[in-house]
Formats: structure tokens, sequence, C-alpha cells
């Protein structure tokens, strides 16, 4: 019995472009004490990065494939073919790694290697939507003499930030800021700047802040004002904005805001002619405001979430939803005396016209900081397999 572990030492989440480490251990359980210890011997070893797509067949249609390769390898157990026995298409892959050939493991002793593969920048972000996911794996394979091939599978994220792959590094590494104390290969080094490189464009590009302002109305006249400073976020940030109802000519009785995403398939792509789009909400703030002068919102956008981001097959946008409940004629109240003259109970009316209507304002959502999105994801840095 052999125990491979993969561990992937910065956390699940990458961004397009950076280099993915992951420390794989191969372990002989067995202590030395013991009478029925053995050695275990392994004939190879290998790794590889892929992304696999899937489909509804509900809502994409796609272009029949030609699955024949891989049905032929899948048949010949001593071919390493990462997404065996997986559901939909591997869309990109990157060149296979062989980690090791005929690896013998005394009791109780174990050894390491080092994987590292810069992901592509071409690919989709991870995604796991509706009607179509893109999901991106870190396989391992690994296999006795006469015996099948196993497969470790770990799961991560990729974030994908537009601009990095048409950024050229300086060639003059003596301008480049440095630590003459630490050493560093090349890779991380580049990796390092990479990643400082795009929490400076994710900066830039969501601090902008100018004044947003938008009339609601309906057609019997004006409701009241929007305001928002800024319409462009990165994930894990909080979407505030405040309304006006104090100038209104109509009364405004309850509002809602949902913070949504909208996936829509390519026309191409779509099993039926004008289907609809499909809506997520991940937050949403509802409000009665009757008799309200001013109120505002704060929506969060999930660090899990995907940002918004356009294939050749999906296309991700992200919005603000409103809806709006207005009264239908002037909205008074009663005024019902106690049993003392100077006594005056205030009272809403029973029934009430009421007149409704939506709005979408849409927004841009990037990506974060991989290593702020790694604290709240769903996948392990640890997995672990046992042959």
């Amino acid at each position: 019995m052999i125990e491979v572990l993969a561990k992937l030492g910065r956390g699940p989440v990458f961004l397009a472009g950076e280099v993915l480490e992951c420390v794989i251990t191969f372990t002989n359980p067995l202590s030395a004490s013991s009478t029925s210890a053995s050695s275990e011997m392994l004939a190879w070893a290998s790794a590889q990065i892929h992304c696999q797509f899937h489909a509804s067949e509900n809502r994409v249609a796609l272009p029949p494939s030609d699955g024949s390769k891989h049905d032929v390898q899948a048949e010949n157990e001593t071919v390493f073919v990462p997404n065996r026995g997986e559901r939909g298409q591997c869309i990109l892959s990157t060149p296979p790694k062989i980690l090791f050939c005929d690896l013998r493991l005394d009791p109780g002793e174990s050894k390491s290697y080092s994987y590292c593969e810069t992901l592509p920048v071409d690919g989709p972000p991870s995604f796991r939507g509706q009607s179509v996911k893109y999901v991106y794996k870190l396989t391992i394979g690994c296999q006795r003499v006469n015996s099948p091939i196993k497969l470790l599978r770990v799961p991560f994220r990729v974030l994908v930030l537009h601009g990095l792959k048409d950024y050229q590094f300086p060639q003059d590494e003596a301008v480049a800021p440095s630590n003459p104390f630490l050493e560093e290969e090349e890779g991380l080094k580049k990796d390092s700047r990479l990643a400082d490189l795009a929490t400076e464009l994710l900066m830039v590009a969501t601090s902008r802040r100018s004044l947003h302002l938008y009339n609601i109305s309906n057609t019997r006249g004006k409701v009241g004002t929007f305001c928002i400073f800024k319409t462009v976020y990165k994930i894990g940030e909080d979407v505030i904005g405040t309304f006006n109802f104090s100038e209104g000519d109509i009364p405004c009785l309850q509002f809602s805001v949902s913070l949504q995403t909208e996936e829509s398939i390519q026309e191409e792509f779509q099993r039926r002619r004008g289907q609809p789009v499909s809506f997520t909400m991940h937050a949403r703030h509802q409000e009665s405001c009757l008799h309200t002068a001013q109120s505002s919102f704060s929506l969060p956008i999930p660090l899990s979430s995907t940002p918004g981001f356009t294939t050749n097959i999906v296309s991700l946008k992200w919005r603000l939803h409103f809806e709006f409940v207005t009264a239908g004629e002037s909205a008074g109240t009663c005024l019902v005396r106690g049993s003392q003259s100077e006594a005056v109970t205030w009272t809403g009316v029973e029934q009430m016209e009421v007149d409704t209507f939506s709005w979408d304002l849409p927004i841009k959502v990037l990506p974060t900081n991989p290593i702020l999105a790694s604290y709240v994801s769903q996948f392990s840095s640890t997995n672990s397999i046992t042959i």
C-alpha cells in the first residue's frame, strides 16, 4: 500500500498565467518494526493540468465531437488519460510531465516531487453555471507493474484578468525591487510580479469614482433618484447605492435591489431559437419606504462567485435588478382619535392601489487577489489517495 498526497502550497485559487506549484508525496506507511513490512514499487507517475467543459443538453447544442481517440486510449491501461471517466470534453490541457520511473519505497519511507506548470492565459475561468461548467483539475496518475492506473485529481479555481496576457516584464531585472537576502527561482519571481501586477491593475480599475445619478420614474411621474459612485467592482467588494424619494411626485411604498448574474448562450449554440437567459441571484435587499425621504443598500459580491467573462459558447454579465412598488393614487393616512380629545392615533390605510415596475443597471465585476479568494474556496489544498 502506498499513500499519495498532493498539496497546493499557496491555496486552490490562481490567476491565469500564474505558476501552479504542487508538492506530491509518495509514502509507504508500514513501519519498519512491523513483521509484515515490505518494500513497495511504482512503475511511473505523471501529472497534467486540464480544463473539463460540460454543457446542459437541454440548453446548449454543441457540434458532435470525435471521441474515438479517447475511447481507444481508455482501453489501454498503460496510457495516461487525465480526464478518463469524466463527463464532458477536455478543452484545454498542458503537456504531461513525468515525475519518476521505477520508484522503490521501503517501509516508512516517503519521497516528494515538485510539479510546476504555468496556467494557460487563453483558457476560460472556472465557472459552474446553469448551462455550462468549466472545471480545472490537476490529475496525477501512477501505476504499479501489471496493475491499472490510479488517478488522483486535485481541483482548483482559475480567475482570468484581461490585460495580463499582453504585459511584457522588463528585461532589466536591476530596476525591479528585490530582496538580496532571499534566493528565488526565476519562475517564482515572475509569478510574484504577475500577482502584484494583477493587484495593481484591479486597484486602478475599481478605485475610480464618479457620481452616477439616475431618475426613477414611471408613466405617471417621478418616483425619486438613485445614486451610485462606481459601476466597476471586484469580487469581495460591496455594491453601495442610495435613494432619494423626497423630490418624487409618486410615493414609493417598497423597493428591492438584487445582485444578479446573467448567463446567456451564444446564438449559434442555443438549443432553441430565442431561448431565455438564465439568471442567478447572489444578494438581495428589500425595504418598505412609505414616507421615507432617503434610503440606501449594501450588497456584497461573494468571493466564491465568477467575474464576468465571454467565451465562444457562453457569456456571463452582472447587473443590479430593481423592483419598485408605487402608490396608484395619493397615499394618505387615517386619523383615529382616542377617548381623549387630544389623543390621536396614526394608522395606515387598509387598501391601496399600487403600480409595479422594474429596472436593470449593468455593472462590471472583475477578479480579485487569488490568495484572498482561497480563504473561501470550496476546494481543499490537500488531496490524497491510497493505491
